[in-house]
């Protein structure tokens, strides 16, 4: 029988005992791993504990806004005078100077608003600042300070205000709402029902709501949002800005769960036009357009219903480009285009004057058309043409 050196082993013993320890790290190592990873779970699913820190954190940047507007008030009958009457033009010339009527009275409203740059920018809804005359931002320190408008936008509700003040103001700023996802916790700012500064939390319960607008992109959320937080922010969880509370769903005026945001990255781009024009900027193609069903695309050969059918192409960019009534515009500015909507939105964030590559489907092959964006503002009225150019009437408002 062989005999093993004394050595030789020790040194496997010394060996097994090493690769005994390993083992023994390695499972710690990995058991310490997987209970790590189930608390994140876990606490991923029940989300933060506190919203504390968040709230601390980007409270001084929301704002109570209060606006004053002067009412005229109801004028009197007047007396009866016959018509030839010697007395008849002294009692017109009274009543217009407001005998027997009530005299004008202000009317106070409240809303919210945060502040995106630390020299006084201010974004809220614009049925919060309508018809006001005057216009009070109050902040989380208690500071009161007046404002003026800067523009407005109501096709997407939002209003830009300017304050003067004589320090950097806090301030928030946006994030991206198309990452956005349903279940997503998020947090809700501003000043319910003249209470002053509030905060609710909730998830996104949906996205891509539309209320009535062309250029509706609301997300949809549960936070508690009522009367007063018109015009606050809807924070992510890293104290950016995803939305402008706009308006809820409710049978009684109070929230139930059911509230709209108007989507940041729909507003960002309202807000730099209003800061740099006053006013917004639309492109506008100039055609009637509907979607493609699928009995109409299989009328077409199309292998799926995409795109939108052109119904009309009145006086325009289109026309003078050779868009015509039965094209299917399949893509835009290399973009593809699924729907109507996709496209009043592509073309309404496209800059005006433009020339851009519009793909239509025409008898079956598909042709490149080359398009200079006009003004959609221009085109429906709203806004006078340069006076060097020949006037027009303004177009329907269904035109895109």
């Amino acid at each position: 029988m062989d005999v093993i050196p004394k050595a030789i082993s020790k040194s496997a013993a010394q060996n097994r005992q090493a690769s005994s320890f390993i083992q023994k790290t390695g499972f710690l190592a990995l058991a310490a791993m997987l209970l790590l990873l189930q608390a994140l779970m876990a606490n991923a699913r029940s989300g933060p504990s506190s919203f504390a820190d968040l709230a601390e954190k980007i409270s001084p940047s929301v704002v109570n806004i209060t606006t004053t507007t002067t009412i005229a008030g109801p004028m009197g009958q007047g007396p009866v005078v016959p018509e030839g009457s010697p007395f008849e033009d002294f009692f017109r010339d009274f009543m217009d100077r407001g005998g027997n009527g009530a005299p004008p009275r202000r009317s106070q409203a409240l809303g919210s608003g945060f502040v995106i740059s630390e020299d006084g920018y201010i974004v809220t809804n614009n049925h919060v600042i309508a018809e006001a005359d005057e216009i009070e931002i109050e902040f989380f320190s208690g500071e009161v300070l007046p404002a003026k408008l800067i523009g407005r936008d109501p096709k997407v509700d939002i209003a830009l205000l300017k304050v003067e003040s004589d320090k950097p103001l806090p301030f928030v700023s946006f994030g991206d709402s198309d990452i956005m996802r349903v279940g997503d916790w998020v947090m809700a700012m501003g000043n319910p029902l003249g209470q002053g500064f509030s905060v609710s939390a909730g998830i996104i319960s949906a996205r891509n709501r539309e209320l009535s607008g062309t250029y509706d992109d609301y997300l949809q959320t549960d936070a508690a949002i009522n009367r007063g937080n018109s015009g606050g922010p809807l924070f992510n969880m890293d104290g950016e800005v995803i939305g402008v509370n706009t308006a809820i769903l409710s049978p009684n005026g109070g929230s139930i769960g059911i509230g709209f945001s108007m989507a940041s990255n729909v507003v960002t781009r309202v807000v730099d036009q209003l800061k740099e024009f006053g006013e917004t900027r639309r492109g506008w193609l100039g055609v009637r357009i509907q979607d493609v069903t699928d009995d109409v695309a299989e009328a077409l050969g199309m292998d799926k219903a995409a795109g939108a059918l052109v119904t009309d192409v009145p006086e325009g960019p289109a026309a003078k480009a050779g868009i015509k009534s039965g094209d299917v515009i399949t893509a835009f500015d290399g973009v593809p285009v699924p729907n109507t909507r996709a496209l009043v939105r592509q073309v309404g964030n496209t800059q005006v004057g433009k020339e851009v590559r519009v793909v239509v489907l025409r008898d079956g092959k598909t042709q490149t058309l080359k398009i200079t964006l006009g003004r959609r503002e221009t085109a429906e009225g709203g806004v006078p043409a340069n006076e060097s150019e020949t006037p027009q009437a303004p177009v329907e408002k269904g035109v895109l």
